[in-house]
């Protein structure tokens, strides 16, 4: 058995803590660390530790065990609401003495046209039920994608919209509607709340490897050519040397 100096559960950790990851911005770094647990989905969770027996009587000790969802590729191509695929076991011929077979619960998808006042732009995505519900419970879709926390979007398309959504709030930018200023300042008015600096909203939504990536940019410095070297340096000694004969001059 391989023994090591740090458990394995503690790498992704430790890995932001040096190198290129110790270099990116706070705010980033603070959303990575973000153990905000999800909107329960498919669980329901009884928010007590014990319970009364309604049989027995007698006082017994329940847990909250959540579900695990898992989440294929195709949730970050769409908007599914915190749904995934379920997996688990069901009885064959609906008997309870028969074998059990495996078996993978996938929620019912639908693709549904959004309009977003924002990006002024009609989208098509996939999307549930429940999908839909939350639109309707933010009274929105923007207000939808931008409430939405990262834990309950589940969505790398969704987390990718927040940011186009942010940065042109931030920006104000007149792209949206030049035609109608009056329109364009009530929709970012409309949206005031969610404004968040531009420094900070470039970097919502980004994953570990796309945030590493754009840091290494922005520390990327071109080469400058040896000769721009020496022809400085030599320029420096030229005028010291000036100086210290101007200084013999006046001694």
């Amino acid at each position: 058995m391989v023994l090591h100096k740090v458990p394995p559960r503690l790498w992704p950790k430790l890995r932001l803590q040096e190198g290129i990851c110790a270099r990116l911005p706070a705010h980033f770094l603070a959303q990575l660390n973000d153990d905000t647990q999800p909107t329960p989905v498919h669980w329901r969770p009884l928010g007590v530790r014990y319970r009364r027996n309604p049989r027995t009587g007698e006082r017994e000790r329940v847990q909250d065990v959540p579900v695990p969802v898992f989440l294929p590729r195709a949730a970050d191509e769409g908007l599914w609401g915190g749904e995934g695929w379920i997996r688990g076991f069901r009885y064959a011929n609906n008997d309870k003495l028969s074998t059990r077979v495996p078996k993978i619960w996938k929620p019912q998808l639908f693709k549904r046209q959004f309009y977003s006042e924002i990006l002024d732009a009609k989208l098509t995505i996939t999307v549930t039920m429940r999908t839909l519900d939350l639109i309707d419970q933010a009274y929105g879709f923007d207000f939808y994608i931008l409430k939405t926390p990262k834990a309950d979007m589940c969505s790398k398309l969704g987390m990718d919209l927040k940011r186009t959504m942010l940065l042109r709030l931030a920006r104000r930018d007149p792209k949206l509607h030049p035609d109608d200023p009056a329109r364009r300042e009530a929709i970012y008015n409309k949206y005031r709340e969610f404004v968040i600096p531009e420094e900070e909203a470039e970097w919502v939504g980004l994953s570990l490897e796309e945030a590493i990536e754009k840091q290494r940019l922005l520390e990327k410095k071109d080469p400058v050519p040896l000769f721009k070297v020496y022809a400085e340096e030599l320029v420096n000694q030229l005028k010291e040397q000036a100086l210290e004969k101007e200084k013999e001059r006046n001694v």
